[in-house]
């Protein structure tokens, strides 16, 4: 098998960018110099690094069955991909596989002619699936797959007035679908990422990472690892570029009343822009690593989070932090600030949940639960100052430990632990009337569960591994989007 280390490069470069590890994966590139490659990423398969190590190992397990005769007995054991490299390891195991052979041989000639019975015993697979009630399971029927995009889909969020699911992508576009249409071909528009190269514009080849809808759905904002924001209309049209940033955006807001954009990246910084001229009113620059999220606490004040094991409260105007909470062992992935903005909650790769105060420096609960880093985290839209003001308000978290957990925060305790994905879940949303939480994985399932029993309540199994999930503001669909290019729709209606 001949490969080049540029081809190795960039599977690898992939496999971080599946896997979550967007910062890692954008350092990797530059490195290895990815962007000077002449390998169509469109082409390659999603998981195709973890296919090939599989089918290696396949390959190597197939050597230790086989006898020097030919012969061939099953493995009882199967093979770690560690032990597989280490030839000790592999040469003791085929020595073993074949004393069995030998001992299987002389049974059977020591009881040839005589009547026996064969034990049948089932295969037990190292990895065991997860077995759902078909009763819950979605039908086909009430899915719209949403095809167009050519590479990974990382995100998706319906406009929060009308039908229409935006949705970002490797592919370098993002693209509204209008699934108002109900002529089961949804129509959609698609937003090239351009760069200027030359006088000209150009595709930009770098990953749509984040876009949000302003408050009313007249505008679309995206964010791209080519460094710009950008502006839409609902027609597909281009309002403004936002460039300040030097090098990958993470994250971007819109704030509640809809004249600034908020914007996290690779460069350490964050920016407050001005909606309507497009400029940067404030960049504020505290953080040492990269800024990974952000979230607004009002119009004009947000937090923000890094690799740094930081999160800086900032407000408009003021040239430094209002507030800073330490206390994170291990980068924060994402915050959330609850709906009335007094409680901020954090989740980190050093497997915590943090709830933050800013009436104290110190956390308020340090909730520990998880056994593998925490990837998201959302608030339900319940409690006072909410349209669900007698529910009580829960936090969600989503970890690569494959399960989602439910928290009462006023008591910091674990109210539900929901269990039946297999993979890590990179997100979770609430129904706008908290009584349910979608959840994705990269198990290729979304799962929809009660909240106040944490019993699943619907399944949908799609074609490549969730990156996000998301509610339509009805509370009668729910939109994913895939790690295979897919985009699909689930109609709740009369489930």
């Amino acid at each position: 098998m001949a490969f080049s280390s540029d081809e190795l490069n960039f599977l690898v470069y992939r496999y971080l960018q599946e896997s979550g590890f967007q910062h890692s994966a954008y350092t990797f590139g530059i490195e290895s110099h990815i962007s000077q490659s002449n390998i169509n990423g469109a082409l390659v398969p999603p998981a195709a690094l973890i296919s090939i190590i599989q089918k290696g190992l396949h390959y190597t397990e197939a050597e230790i069955c086989v006898g020097e005769d030919g012969s061939e007995q099953r493995l009882t054991e199967s093979l770690s991909l560690i032990d597989a490299v280490m030839p000790e390891i592999v040469a003791s195991r085929q020595s073993q596989n074949q004393q069995k052979q030998s001992v299987v041989k002389n049974d059977a000639q020591e009881t040839n002619g005589e009547e026996g019975t064969a034990t049948v015993t089932p295969a037990v697979t190292s990895t065991e699936t997860m077995e759902l009630d078909s009763s819950i399971e979605i039908p086909a029927e009430k899915s719209t797959i949403l095809k167009g995009h050519e590479s990974e889909v990382f995100i998706c969020a319906w406009n929060p007035t009308t039908d229409l699911l935006a949705s970002g992508s490797g592919d370098s576009t993002a693209r509204i679908w209008d699934m108002a249409d109900s002529s089961g071909s949804p129509s959609q528009l698609i937003l090239r990422h351009c760069i200027q190269k030359g006088g000209t514009e150009v595709p930009s080849n770098k990953d749509v990472t984040s876009l949000d809808w302003n408050c009313d759905g007249t505008l679309l904002a995206t964010g791209s690892y080519d460094g710009y924001a950008r502006i839409w209309m609902t027609d597909g049209r281009i309002s403004s570029t936002l460039g300040q940033h030097k090098g990958p955006i993470f994250a971007l807001k819109w704030n509640k009343r809809g004249n600034y954009i908020l914007s996290a990246g690779v460069d350490k910084t964050t920016i407050i822009w001005d909606a309507a001229s497009g400029q940067c009113n404030q960049q504020f620059a505290f953080h040492t690593a990269p800024a990974l999220d952000v979230d607004w606490q009002s119009n004009s004040s947000f937090a923000s989070c890094s690799t740094d094991q930081c999160i800086h409260v900032c407000r408009l105007g003021v040239d430094r932090p209002v507030k800073s909470f330490q206390g994170h062992t291990n980068e924060v992935n994402a915050i959330k600030w609850d709906p009335q903005g007094n409680l901020l909650a954090s989740c980190s790769d050093d497997m915590t949940l943090k709830i933050w105060s800013m009436k104290q420096d110190t956390c308020v609960h340090d909730l520990q639960a998880h056994n593998k880093e925490i990837y998201t985290i959302k608030w339900s839209p319940t409690g006072p100052g909410t349209a669900n003001p007698n529910m009580n308000l829960i936090l969600a978290s989503a970890s690569f430990d494959s399960t989602v957990r439910l928290w009462d925060v006023e008591r910091g305790a674990c109210i539900h632990t929901l269990t039946k994905h297999t993979e890590p879940v990179y997100s979770v949303a609430f129904s706008p009337d908290g009584k349910f939480l979608a959840s994705g994985s990269f198990d290729k399932c979304v799962h929809i569960w009660s909240t106040q029993s944490g019993q699943l309540v619907h399944s949908y199994k799609g074609t490549g591994g969730i990156f996000e999930v998301c509610w339509n503001s009805r509370g009668d669909k729910v939109g994913a989007s895939a790690s295979d290019g897919s985009v699909f729709v689930l109609d709740l209606r009369k489930l």
